[in-house]
């Protein structure tokens, strides 16, 4: 689909990659509809994308996504907006020890970045396939083809997110719905906090400015590329991960090292493995 005929209805846009990606929607001519929790920071982002982009045609709606009835409500102004294209683009992080995780945390994570989502997608897909043509972008993590030491619940939710989307895209495959799933390795944004930012540091981690994430998505909407993980290795490790999960376990050991110390574990040996990561 040709960006510039898209109405786009893209959750989490008050996010680091939402904000991004709202940003280059609108400057490639797509209508955009950006959904998020804060009204304010809503309607101030649409001004500010305004003055950049001074013919843009965009909307907001705020939307809480841990209430199923906000989810509905979202979905009914997106169809009656006239949306052909979602792009969920909302999430949470979650980082550390699995046993520092408790019950709240987890469900909070796996609601938001997966149940959420599908959610919302249900919702709209009659709608979507009453249209000639439609998509439905999942922005998922290149953690949904690699567990990795440190993210055992948001990977949980990604390799969720990314199931979730290959098996809808074959259910779907003979409508009008494309189902895409896009891999980003780890980003700069606000999304990383400053464990993260240290545990990337001391594995050799790799990080996206979002606007590259951006430009990948708005690739993918034109040339309907089922799935795409971004940065080498991380897309090589997702494909290997895939054929032979075992053989990658030792290349994480510097990853298990380095994450925060458990108070009543000692810090564990450093190795020097290669890296591999979101």
């Amino acid at each position: 689909m040709k960006v510039s005929t898209t109405r786009v209805l893209l959750t989490g846009a008050n996010g680091g990659i939402g904000q991004a990606v709202a940003t280059a929607l609108a400057g490639a001519g797509a209508s955009v509809l950006l959904a998020g929790r804060s009204p304010a920071r809503l309607s101030a982002q649409v001004r500010t994308i305004q003055r950049r982009h001074p013919t843009a045609k965009l909307d907001w709606r705020e939307v809480e996504l841990d209430q199923a009835a906000s989810i509905a409500a979202l979905a009914n102004h997106a169809a009656a907006w006239n949306c052909n294209v979602i792009v969920h683009c909302a999430g949470v992080a979650e980082f550390g020890p699995f046993d520092h995780t408790g019950v709240d945390r987890m469900s909070q994570v796996l609601h938001t970045n997966l149940l959420a989502p599908m959610m919302l997608t249900q919702s709209m897909l009659p709608h979507l396939r009453a249209l000639p043509h439609a998509q439905v972008v999942c922005v998922g993590s290149v953690l949904g083809a690699i567990g990795l030491p440190g993210f055992s619940v948001y990977c949980a939710s990604k390799f969720g997110l990314r199931g979730f989307a290959q098996a809808l895209r074959r259910e779907l495959a003979k409508t009008s719905v494309r189902v895409q799933y896009l891999g980003p390795r780890s980003t700069r944004t606000a999304f990383n906090s400053a464990a993260v930012s240290d545990y990337n540091q001391a594995t050799g981690t790799a990080m996206d400015p979002p606007e590259r994430v951006a430009e990948a998505l708005l690739d993918m909407l034109e040339t309907e590329t089922a799935e795409r993980f971004l940065g080498f290795p991380e897309k090589v490790a997702a494909r290997l991960n895939g054929l032979v999960p075992a053989w990658l376990d030792g290349a994480f050991d510097k990853h298990s090292a380095s994450l925060p110390k458990s108070p009543d574990q000692p810090n564990p040996p450093t190795t020097q493995e290669t890296s591999h990561a979101r």
